[in-house]
């Protein structure tokens, strides 16, 4: 971890924080799945469990609510698409149901969370 400098920010968010979890569960899994998914599933599913916690962190730095809740969206559709990428991994017999079970049940809160965040957003919308 690097040194605390004072500074949280987007780092203070519950749905940052679990998405941080989520993609470092989500890495563990990849470094399992066959060498022939590496350029392919396992990329996708990377790519999708980064755009989780960058997509927060971006909007978190935003100035206006339109911006910043674009950004919460496009975090919870990343969470989506792992969870169907959890169901490729599955159909190709590279997982069992229940490791994609426990990975989609962090999927769930932190999608969850991130809808929580979106509903403080626009229940403090400025006029």
């Amino acid at each position: 971890m690097p040194a605390e400098t004072g500074y949280k920010g987007f780092k203070e968010l519950n749905c940052w924080k679990e998405g941080r979890v989520l993609r470092i569960s989500v890495s563990a899994l990849t470094k399992q799945l066959p060498a022939t998914e590496k350029y392919e599933l396992a990329l996708q599913m990377t790519t999708a469990a980064r755009s989780v916690t960058a997509n927060i962190a971006e909007g978190y730095g935003r100035y206006s609510y339109t911006d910043t809740r674009h950004f919460f969206i496009m975090a919870r559709g990343s969470v989506t698409e792992l969870i169907d990428h959890l169901s490729v991994a599955i159909d190709e017999g590279y997982i069992n149901a229940e490791t994609a079970a426990g990975i989609e049940k962090q999927c769930e809160s932190v999608f969850k969370l991130i809808n929580g965040y979106i509903a403080y957003l626009d229940k403090n919308r400025k006029q």
